[in-house]
């Protein structure tokens, strides 16, 4: 598994914060970025939210830039700006249960999905499920930058 040390979470995450920003702001959704290293530190795919489509989280298209049985996936890391979601409509796949699926061990974030649209517990179901799940909260605020645009996010409410 890769195990990187702190300087080199810092800068996938600050990469994955620099996708976030190219997100279109929709009113009722994050914007979110994501990064899949691999094993030996090189990124294997990227991704941010509405990359796709207006629908798509950054981790459901980072994803979907791999074969779900890649070889790579069992020793990489996936750092989100935003903790995995754990709900979503009945057609979709929580973002939560897709890293569980791709056999990712490893996940790194910047903060926690606040309760402004649901109760998230991505967190809690990856750690149950044995992934190793790191928060850096010193690069929350850059990550809830692009999220101005929802109620409670701005400069003033930013938790």
């Amino acid at each position: 598994m890769y195990a990187p040390d702190r300087d080199q979470d810092v800068r996938w995450i600050q990469r994955a914060i620099d996708l976030a920003a190219l997100c279109p702001p929709a009113a009722g959704a994050y914007s979110v970025g994501a990064v899949i290293v691999g094993e030996d530190g090189t990124e294997l795919a990227s991704g941010y939210s509405r990359a796709t489509g207006p629908r798509e989280h950054a981790e459901e298209v980072a994803l979907a830039q791999l074969p779900q049985d890649d070889p790579r996936l069992a020793g990489a890391t996936i750092y989100s700006t935003l903790e995995p979601c754990s709900q979503r409509s009945a057609s979709r796949t929580p973002c939560a249960q897709r890293v569980l699926e791709a056999g990712i061990p490893r996940v790194v974030i910047a903060w926690r999905e606040p309760s402004l649209f649901v109760d998230c517990v991505g967190y809690e179901q990856l750690v149950e499920a044995g992934v190793t799940v790191v928060e850096l909260p010193e690069l929350a605020a850059a990550a809830k930058a692009p999220n101005s645009h929802l109620p409670g996010l701005g400069e003033e409410g930013s938790r």
